[in-house]
């Protein structure tokens, strides 16, 4: 048998994590665009993150540079799966034991839609862009991402086909809604061996009774946001929407807050948050239901709109009711760490280049977001490499019975930026000087540990 070629190294640490991919790619031409091609995503984002900026050349006359068409062929013609080099980060990250996931961390599912021109490219179309606020041009994809205190990553993305793309529209069998796709990425996971306690979503999915029905019926835990005045069927002198039943739950003050439990939320930049949950009863949702309504909020007598959640779970309540704030600051805790989807958005958009992609074809599309994912995950293992190991795991802190409610705030600004720090050198296919500049901190405003016991 003929030994492989060697391949030309990639700068410092992405060499050894390119490695462990190199199994999967036949030809010495596919190994080296994987290494230029991830080196292109990491380097600081001075312009768009296209093939001509990958490779570093001039964005329109650069084209027909040799370095721009090997990344255009690795990208859209080379024969390699993009699912197989999915599965392989995905393992690594599960076998890593500072990324692996455990029973007290949470599946985020979530899509995010970003503008694109024309209609050539697949699955474009007019549609609602989170991104942008509003229907517009562009492409959707629905995501899987986990996440505990400490560290989050992506597990999977699909794109959204709209029913306007296909022949038969939404009576296509090709078509499936963005619920629908959201239940097949839990199942992935699950296949994947991702072990997480609830799925958590926000309302577009919280509001779509097909997609609770399915969780549940595989035997799914989760915690998914429900809008403020979503209505349901109740007698007339009864609540008809989470804003009434948090409204029935007997607050007065602080000192005779009715149903209401304190909570104290911690977060990473050292400063604290005094929120109020409780189970609310609404319709054939109740504490002692198969389905619980769980209401939190910072101000239970106005219930402002930016620091109130309405949340459906099927966790079921402890029987004591000694243990119910401590449950209750459970379910905050697990829809809390929902905020980091958006957190990897913020990164994987504005540092890693996910929608800049100028390639048209739907599989062209899929490597591409699946080796920013692998760039994603890269900065975790080289940061998390440098890191101390946590005292106690929150899957531990979680068991030893009820951890305190934990989130983020906010996101991060340029200063926490992937690859910040690198110089651009004098060749076009390494432009990077020093590989310590891929090292770069992504998570300055990351949650703080959970206590070990409720407040």
């Amino acid at each position: 048998m003929t030994a492989r070629r060697s391949c030309p190294p990639a700068p410092g640490p992405l060499e050894d994590y390119a490695q462990q991919f190199d199994a999967l790619f036949s030809s010495l031409a596919q190994r080296r665009g994987l290494r230029d091609y991830l080196q292109g995503l990491l380097l600081p984002r001075d312009r768009n993150k296209t093939l001509t900026g990958l490779a570093g050349a001039e964005p329109i006359s650069g084209a027909q540079h040799r370095q721009v068409q090997r990344l255009q062929w690795f990208l859209s013609e080379s024969a390699w799966d993009h699912e197989v080099v999915n599965q392989r980060r995905v393992r690594l990250l599960r076998e890593d034991p500072a990324t692996a996931p455990h029973d007290g961390g949470v599946l985020v599912l979530d899509d995010t839609g970003d503008p694109k021109d024309g209609t050539a490219t697949a699955h474009v179309a007019r549609q609602y862009l989170g991104s942008v606020g509003k229907i517009d041009n562009g492409i959707v994809a629905v995501t899987s991402l986990w996440a505990d205190e400490r560290c989050y990553w992506p597990v999977h993305a699909v794109p959204y086909t709209p029913a306007s793309r296909l022949a038969g529209g939404e009576r296509d069998p090709r078509f499936k809604t963005k619920p629908r796709l959201a239940v097949e990425l839990v199942q992935a996971a699950q296949q994947a061996g991702i072990r997480f306690r609830a799925v958590v979503a926000d309302c577009f999915y919280g509001d779509n009774p097909g997609f609770t029905d399915a969780l549940a019926a595989a035997d799914i835990r989760f915690v998914l946001a429900l809008k403020p005045r979503k209505g349901t069927w109740a007698p007339a002198d009864q609540a008809h929407t989470p804003v009434e039943a948090a409204s029935e739950l007997g607050w007065r003050s602080p000192n005779r807050p009715g149903q209401w439990r304190r909570i104290q939320r911690r977060f990473r930049d050292g400063h604290s948050e005094t929120w109020w949950a409780a189970d609310a009863q609404l319709g054939g949702w109740g504490p002692d239901r198969r389905l619980r309504l769980v209401v939190a909020s910072t101000d239970p007598e106005r219930l402002p709109g930016h620091s109130s959640w309405y949340l459906l779970t099927n966790l079921p309540r402890p029987a004591s009711h000694r243990a119910q704030p401590a449950d209750l600051a459970d379910i905050v805790r697990l829809y809390g760490l929902r905020n980091w989807v958006e957190q990897g958005y913020k990164q994987v958009k504005g540092e890693l280049g996910w929608a800049d992609f100028q390639v048209r074809s739907d599989r062209a599309i899929r490597r591409h977001w699946a080796l920013v994912c692998c760039a994603f995950s890269f900065c975790w293992q080289a940061f998390l490499a440098e890191q101390p190991p946590a005292p106690q795991s929150q899957a531990a802190a979680t068991a030893a019975g009820g951890a305190q409610a934990t989130g983020h705030r906010g996101g991060t600004g340029r200063a926490a930026v992937v690859a910040s720090g690198a110089a651009p050198g004098a060749g076009l296919v390494d432009p990077m000087e020093h590989a310590a500049t891929l090292l770069a901190v992504m998570v300055t405003s990351a949650a703080a540990p959970a206590a070990a016991t409720a407040a």
